[in-house]
């Protein structure tokens, strides 16, 4: 594998916010990698000194090939992009890319599986893992939500809606707990469309500011990014402004296109996400 894609990252080759004729026979150049350090240089991070572990899933719903003799075959995949990868895959990229397997006969799902695994680690710059569920085998999805305090009721007035840090604050005695809020929307960098998500927020610490979380997280409404970098983003908001001694963030995306994008942050230590679909996915 080489460690960079091949793909070009110039604006002129990205399908964003362009009409883009569908294929429907294999074509792994349809992925678009970004430099994963373009944003993070806005918020102060290196690439060496990575102050999280992480991952990104990614779940897709339309996924179909043909089998050797031309019928259809129907699954779901998950998609496990390590944080530590030196690019993230534009999500419409990866949609077109999966769809150009929807007149390609392979010989079985494995095959598929491989060669999926092989074209997403190329373009992302790192291993990435990948789940194929057959719609024949009667996969499950367990719709949950996180153990701990929605914030979302509290009665405050907002009037903040681009990422203000300074609206985070904490102290007192240290705590654990978890809260979240269905409340996040942001933008697409390019295109201006919304994405809806589901915020986590785990920690060890003194306490967060419960107020002042949620105006911070709705700050983020008007605000265009993609979905990893509004998670780090938050994730190093509230390690500077709250000094937590664990953190972990993680949001759930509602799916456009057949995809969600669920991206994980977390200190040393701290665990993994839950493992469920919010509702609205």
């Amino acid at each position: 594998m080489n460690d960079t894609p091949s793909t070009s990252h110039g604006a002129e080759a990205s399908p964003l916010g362009k009409p883009v004729a569908y294929r429907d026979t294999y074509a792994p150049e349809l992925l678009f990698p970004i430099p994963r350090q373009l944003k993070r240089d806005e918020i102060g991070l290196r690439a060496d000194a990575l102050p999280f572990v992480g991952e990104d899933l990614w779940n897709a719903y339309e996924v179909s090939w043909l089998n050797p003799r031309g019928k259809p075959v129907v699954a779901l995949a998950r998609f496990r992009v390590p944080a530590d990868t030196p690019y993230l895959i534009e999500s419409k990229s990866l949609k077109l890319y999966l769809n150009a397997f929807n007149q390609s006969r392979l010989a079985d799902a494995e095959t598929v599986r491989k060669t999926i695994t092989a074209d997403l680690s190329a373009a992302a710059g790192g291993a990435v893992a990948v789940e194929l569920m057959l719609l024949a085998q009667r996969p499950q999805r367990h719709i949950g939500y996180p153990q701990g305090v929605c914030i979302d009721e509290l009665d405050i007035a907002i009037d903040t809606y681009q990422p203000a840090p300074e609206l985070l604050s904490a102290g007192g005695a240290a705590v654990s707990e978890t809260l979240y809020s269905h409340l996040l929307k942001s933008n697409c960098l390019v295109t201006g469309q919304p994405d809806w998500g589901m915020v986590v927020v785990r920690y060890t610490g003194p306490a967060i500011d419960r107020e002042g979380l949620l105006r911070y997280v709705v700050s983020f409404r008007e605000h265009n990014e993609f979905h990893e970098q509004c998670v780090e983003r938050v994730f190093c908001d509230i390690l500077a402004r709250c000094r937590p001694e664990s953190l972990a963030v993680w949001a759930r995306y509602t799916r456009r296109g057949g995809l969600d994008i669920n991206p994980f942050r977390a200190t040393r230590g701290a665990g993994s996400a839950d493992e469920f679909d919010e509702v609205r996915q």
